[in-house]
Parts: structure tokens; C-alpha cells; sequence
């Protein structure tokens, strides 16, 4: 019953955002936005529970659910097999595993490009996250590893195409609604992941090269993951993002699905636990080092006391939907 309701959420969000997006009513449109923002962070999260094949008994419906969630997520560039297998990577090798780090070409873009993603990343505009869905978008065509998903990107790409080019003829001014949408949403998943762990960071060339464990074991997981809760107050709240922020208690028990996660939470966990790390403490982070992370080596880590998550600077590109 809580994944149909999910899925009604989300395919009734995005039918309704999409709709007020084309009208000329100002507080249409901005509920738009906000509806269409909303139902793409909960279809991700439902992709996440696929990954974890916590929706469907049947691995082939899986897949197809997982297909038609990527596409309306603008992720399909990627087989959703990818996206499922490099997230059982980050369970398993207790790590964040990527197939692209962004830092490295950061270095080696004209400085005007470079200076370009420090405004934008400054004006709260994730570039970064943009950066690394546009190479998943264009890598088959420069690396002949991925060749065979070229037909996939082109398809995608038309598809979405003919849904802008619908919406434009409807009011231009959908497309933009669409755009800021599409930016909140990267931006709530962005910070979801990137405050979730202080984990070794890899950067490998196939979904299935090995790193080095370094003695990551479940003990290692647990004080390394982060349960970066909406609310304490109003656990309800935390729906907005679909219990994802009760990763510790889901890292505990990947299999456990959504709507079992804040009882297990409050199982394994006290109110006081230093593994909670709330939202507010976060969002406190993320506006203060958003341009000191761009190009960190490091994420840092938590601290203690009052304002304990001004050291942790967050990892970019460690999102499940961009690691592919």
C-alpha cells in the first residue's frame, strides 16, 4: 500500500506540475514547479528502493518500473542495471565508487568555464551535479566503451525534445518552469547524498573494478553514514524525501523499504545519537563551504557540539542518478 500510494504520488505530481507549468496564472506556475520538483525527488528515491529490489519480486519488472522512473527522472541516459549496480557497489564496498570525478577537468578548463561554475555553484545552482548528468549524456560518444548506449542517449534526448517542445507550445514560459524544477531537484539530492557519508572516495573505469577494502567492515558503515533527518519534531516531514534521510537505520538494514525505516530507526538508535546529523545542521554546511567543496580533496568530517557539521564540506558527485 505505501509504494502504490508513492507511485500515484508521483505520477499525479508530475501530471499536475506539468499542466499548471503551462498555465499563465504566476501561482499556477510556481505550484507547478514546486509539484513537478517534489514528484521527480520521490520517483528517485523509488529508484532507489529498486536498486534494492525492494518494490518488485520480479527482477524483469524491476527493470522496466526502474526505466520508466530514470526516464521521467532525465537519468535514462544510463541503463537503470548501471545505476542499480554501482549503488549495490557503495553497500558493499562501504564506499562512494564513481565512474566520473569532475575535479580533475575542473583544473583543465579554460578559466572562464571553471569561474563560470563557481558563480552558478555560489547563486546555489548545483553546476557540478549538471556537469556530471552532461557526461553521463555525452560519454558513448567519446568513449567507445559505452558506444552501444549511443541509440539510448539519442532516444532519450528526442523524447525529452518533443515533451519541451510540447510544453513550449503550450507557454514558453513551462520550459523554464521545467528547468527550475529540474534544478531543485538536483539540488534535494544532491545535498541527501552528498551529507550521508564520510566514506573513502573511488574513482573507477568499470562498474565492476575492485577497490581496496582497507578494513571497511559493517562496524566501519555505520560510524561513517549519517542520518540526516528533515525533522526530529515532525518524523512525517522526513516523507519528503521518502525516509531517505534514515540512512544510517538503512545502511543497518539495506533491504529494509522506506516506510519501515523510521521504526527502525528508533530501534537501533537514540534520540541523542551522534549519528543523526539534522537537516538543519546540514543546510548550514552545504551554504556555507558550497564553494569550498568544488574542488576539495577531501570531505572533511563531523565534528562535536554546536555547529558540528561546519567541517563536513559534503562530497560532489557521489549521487546515485550520476555516478553511472
Amino acid at each position: 500500500m505505501p509504494n502504490s500510494i508513492a507511485f500515484l504520488y508521483v505520477f499525479g505530481m508530475q501530471v499536475l506540475g506539468i499542466y499548471l507549468l503551462t498555465s499563465t496564472d504566476l501561482i499556477s506556475w510556481l505550484i507547478g514547479v514546486l509539484a513537478l520538483a517534489h514528484s521527480l525527488v520521490i520517483a528517485a528515491y523509488l529508484i532507489h528502493e529498486i536498486a534494492h529490489q525492494c518494490l518488485f519480486q520480479d527482477r524483469k519488472i524491476n527493470v522496466l518500473v526502474g526505466e520508466v522512473l530514470s526516464w521521467i527522472c532525465g537519468a535514462a541516459y544510463a541503463p537503470i542495471t548501471r545505476i542499480q549496480r554501482m549503488h549495490m557497489r557503495h553497500h558493499g564496498d562501504r564506499a562512494d565508487v564513481t565512474l566520473y570525478d569532475p575535479r580533475p577537468d575542473f583544473k583543465r578548463v579554460p578559466n572562464i568555464l571553471r569561474k563560470l561554475i563557481y558563480i552558478l555553484e555560489w547563486c546555489y545552482i548545483p553546476a557540478v551535479e549538471l556537469v556530471m548528468h552532461f557526461h553521463v549524456m555525452f560519454r558513448p560518444f567519446f568513449n567507445k566503451r559505452y558506444k552501444q548506449e549511443r541509440p539510448r542517449v539519442i532516444l532519450m534526448g528526442l523524447s525529452r525534445v518533443a515533451l519541451f517542445t510540447w510544453i513550449y507550445i503550450q507557454n514558453p514560459w513551462g520550459v523554464v518552469g521545467f528547468a527550475i524544477a529540474y534544478l531543485i531537484f538536483l539540488m534535494a539530492l544532491f545535498i541527501a547524498d552528498a551529507y550521508a557519508h564520510t566514506y573513502e572516495f573511488f574513482v573507477v573505469t568499470d562498474v565492476n573494478e575492485k577497490v581496496a577494502r582497507n578494513g571497511r567492515n559493517h562496524a566501519y558503515d555505520l560510524q561513517h553514514t549519517w542520518s540526516n533527518l528533515i525533522s526530529e519534531r515532525w518524523p512525517l516531514l522526513n516523507l519528503l524525501n521518502l525516509n531517505f534521510g534514515y540512512h544510517t537505520a538503512h545502511h543497518a538494514k539495506p533491504a529494509e523499504p522506506w516506510y519501515r525505516l523510521p521504526e527502525l530507526h528508533q530501534e537501533l538508535f537514540s534520540p541523542d545519537s551522534p549519528q543523526v546529523l539534522p537537516m538543519k545542521e546540514v543546510w548550514r554546511s552545504f551554504r556555507i563551504n558550497r564553494l569550498k567543496r568544488i574542488e576539495a580533496e577531501e570531505g572533511g568530517d563531523v565534528g562535536t557540539g554546536v555547529g558540528r557539521a561546519d567541517e563536513f564540506l559534503g562530497v560532489h558527485g557521489v549521487s546515485f542518478l550520476s555516478i553511472v
